[in-house]
Formats: C-alpha cells, sequence, structure tokens
C-alpha cells in the first residue's frame, strides 16, 4: 500500500495547509522527499479550494475568487534530480475524494474571468455533475451520460529564477499593450490570496509579489489541461530546480478538448497514485523544452462521432488569416447551434462541449486564408438520436431543465 505523503481535509481552507500552494515559485521550500522510483499518492482540493457548492444557485461562479487558483498539492522534491534532467511521473492511478462524490462545470462572468465563448455566454453559470462509478450525468443537462477520463488539468515542476522573470517579463509585455481589456490579456502577480505553501513572514510577502500566476500553461508543464493525462499515462517533465519540485491539481473528471468553458471539464477534488524516476541531463539528450508525454492506454470507447467544422472566419463575417483559435471557436458555436435544435438551451451545449469526451482537431493549417479546425461530438453519449435525417430533428427537451444562471450584480 502506497503511503500519502499530502493529505487534504476539504471542510477546511487550503491556506492551513503547507503542503499547498497556488503560485510558481523557486523558493517555495520542498518539505517532502521522495526516492527515484517510488511510488505514493497525493491527495488534492479541487482548484477553486471548495468555493463552488453542489446546489441550484450559480452565484458562487459568478462571484468566485480567482485569485485563489489553483491550489496545488506540492511541491514534491524527487532526490538526485536536478536541473536539465527529465522528471518522469507515471499515473498509477487516479480517482475522486469519496466524500465529493460530484464534479462541477461553469462558465465565468466576463466580468470575472471569462472564457472562450465569454461573448456568447456572458453571465455566469454552473452544472454539476454526479459522479455514478466511470459515469457522470447532470440534473442541469438532461439527456446524456458518458465515461470519464480523470486527470490532472495541472501538473509541472517549479520554475528556477530566470525562467519565473522571463514569465513575469513576457506576459507584462503582452498586458500593458490593452491594460484594460475585460478579460485581461494575462493573469500577473497578484498578493491576494497567495498562499505560498510553508514560506512565513517577509520572505513570504516579497515572494508573493512576483510569483507566477498558475492559470497558464508554461514551459515547465502547469495548466496544460490534457485530457489523456491519465491512468498508466508518462509525463516527462524539464527539471530547474534541484529536486524537481512537483505539483499537481485541478482534478478533472472528463473534459472535452480544449477546455472550452474555462471553469472548464468537470472539476473536482481528489487523488493520484504516483511512482517517478529520473533521466540524467535528459533535457539535452532528448531537444526537450516543453514536457512530452505518453497518453493513458484507457480512455472512453466512442468511435461514431458527428464531426464540426469551423474556419478562419469571425461572427462578424470578417477573414482572418489562419487563425486557428477563431476557426476552433466558430467549429463550437456550429455545434452549439445543432444541439439548439434538440432542445438544448445554448448553456447546455455549451456545457456539454466542455465536459464530455469531444475531440478537437486542427484540420488545415496550409490552404490560406482559412484554418480548418473541427470538434468531434461522440454521438452514443446521447440518449436520444442526433443524427441529421430528411424528417428534420425531433425537440427532445421542453425547455423546462437549464443552467443555474447568476446575472451581474
Amino acid at each position: 500500500m502506497a503511503d500519502t505523503l499530502i493529505s487534504v481535509d476539504l471542510s477546511e481552507s487550503p491556506h492551513t495547509n503547507e503542503n499547498i500552494h497556488n503560485r510558481w515559485h523557486p523558493d517555495i521550500p520542498i518539505n517532502i522527499w521522495v526516492e527515484q522510483g517510488d511510488d505514493f499518492k497525493i491527495e488534492t482540493y479541487d482548484w477553486t479550494g471548495g468555493q463552488i457548492k453542489n446546489d441550484d444557485d450559480a452565484s458562487d461562479v459568478r462571484d468566485v475568487e480567482l485569485e485563489q487558483v489553483h491550489y496545488l498539492s506540492g511541491p514534491i522534491g524527487v532526490k538526485g534530480a536536478e536541473p536539465g534532467d527529465l522528471l518522469v511521473v507515471e499515473i498509477l492511478d487516479i480517482g475522486a475524494k469519496e466524500e465529493m462524490n460530484w464534479g462541477f462545470n461553469g462558465f465565468f462572468s466576463k466580468n470575472n474571468g471569462g472564457g472562450f465563448l465569454t461573448d456568447h455566454f456572458p453571465s455566469a453559470q454552473k452544472s454539476i455533475w454526479d459522479f455514478d462509478g466511470m459515469f457522470t450525468k447532470s440534473r442541469h443537462v438532461p439527456g446524456v451520460k458518458y465515461a470519464g477520463l480523470i486527470h490532472p488539468g495541472l501538473i509541472g515542476c517549479l520554475p528556477d529564477r530566470k525562467m519565473l522573470d522571463m514569465w513575469n517579463s513576457r506576459e507584462t509585455k503582452l498586458f500593458n499593450t490593452d491594460p484594460e481589456r475585460v478579460p485581461p490579456l494575462a493573469a500577473l502577480p497578484n498578493t491576494q490570496s497567495a498562499h505560498m505553501g510553508a514560506m512565513q513572514g517577509e520572505a513570504r510577502d516579497k515572494a508573493a509579489m512576483e510569483a507566477a500566476r498558475t492559470v497558464p500553461p508554461r514551459e515547465h508543464g502547469g495548466n496544460c489541461d490534457i485530457k489523456d493525462l491519465s491512468r498508466g499515462c508518462k509525463i516527462y517533465f524539464p527539471v530547474y530546480v534541484d529536486g524537481a519540485g512537483l505539483s499537481m491539481g485541478d482534478l478533472h473528471f472528463s473534459q472535452g478538448d480544449g477546455e472550452i468553458t474555462f471553469c472548464g471539464a468537470i472539476e473536482m477534488a481528489g487523488w493520484l497514485h504516483l511512482k517517478v524516476e529520473v533521466i540524467k541531463s535528459g533535457m539535452a539528450k532528448y531537444g526537450v523544452k516543453n514536457p512530452i508525454f505518453k497518453p493513458s492506454p484507457i480512455k472512453p470507447q466512442y468511435d461514431d462521432f458527428l464531426i464540426f467544422e469551423g474556419i478562419s472566419v469571425d461572427e462578424s463575417g470578417e477573414q482572418h488569416y489562419l487563425d486557428v483559435h477563431i476557426a476552433y471557436r466558430q467549429a463550437c458555436l456550429n455545434a452549439i447551434e445543432y444541439l439548439k435544435k434538440f432542445g438544448y438551451t445554448g448553456a447546455q451545449a455549451y456545457s456539454i462541449l466542455g465536459t464530455a469526451p469531444v475531440q478537437g482537431h486542427i484540420s488545415g493549417v496550409v490552404d490560406i486564408p482559412n484554418a480548418c479546425a473541427t470538434l468531434w461530438l461522440p454521438n452514443d453519449i446521447f440518449e436520444w438520436d442526433m443524427m441529421p435525417n430528411a424528417d428534420g430533428p425531433k425537440k427532445y427537451l421542453d425547455g423546462s431543465v437549464d443552467m443555474p444562471i447568476a446575472p451581474d450584480l
């Protein structure tokens, strides 16, 4: 039986736990050390630290304090790991905390975080998803049930000082091109609700002022939201500090490619069973700049899809040049319009795309001026036939159920 090295009490604030942090900084202390070849268990909070409740009121999503996120378990030191090595992390198993056998999905207010389709869904909404073994369904989104592929949305190693300074410099430069933008162009260092692990006093306060937020993926891994990092996968992380400083959190029960709802996937508290190894000088040996991974051999077996296409032409009809972001947004919007024909509200359709095992593909990037992105929607997750036919779509839902909404005050 593997030892649980980090435990979390969901009834207590993450800020009471010295083995939790919500910023990236090279000076965050490594209090837990393991040997190469060890396997061990880690428990995690949900990414918001318990701010979202299992109810029918979306005001908690509207009022969420995003300065808190993400709460990560770690850092864990691996003896013998040095800068330039690759840390090999194998996920042996992963699951939900028994006392929280449910998860949540939501859209943030455009004025507080926003999201991929925030101009179309500007108000906060949420859906609650109950877990039944490997399957999930929601009282807020009827007619769908699917198998989950549980994975950490966020996992990575501590940066060194040079890397931290590089992150802050380039993200500040981007932010300053449009500092009044809503949502902002980048989440810059912010001391509000910063939790620096075991750091205390003046050292803690100084580090919090320059520590990187956990919002984006970066060279070290971080918030990549790759849904295939599940049981049996191996991840090869660049190491920047002695001991590597491995941290993780933001567990998802199920997610579509792109995590397009931002309060994305089906967010949950849970645990991971991990094994670690080290490849000495692996970064140079393999030319690794960003993490690489071998995906899980286990995944939901859906092989019957309806595929939606999008191109680099935005909602106003303006042509863009090989813009994959716009193309994927158009594919998602096309899928949402299609699902609405069967009785789903736009919000319910959006939530399905963010939580179900949909596939996103970059299908073409060379045929000027349009990139082509596609969204693959599995048919078998629905309780009814969603394929086009000569008789036209049948409305299976009467509009009596929708996702809770909380307009801005």
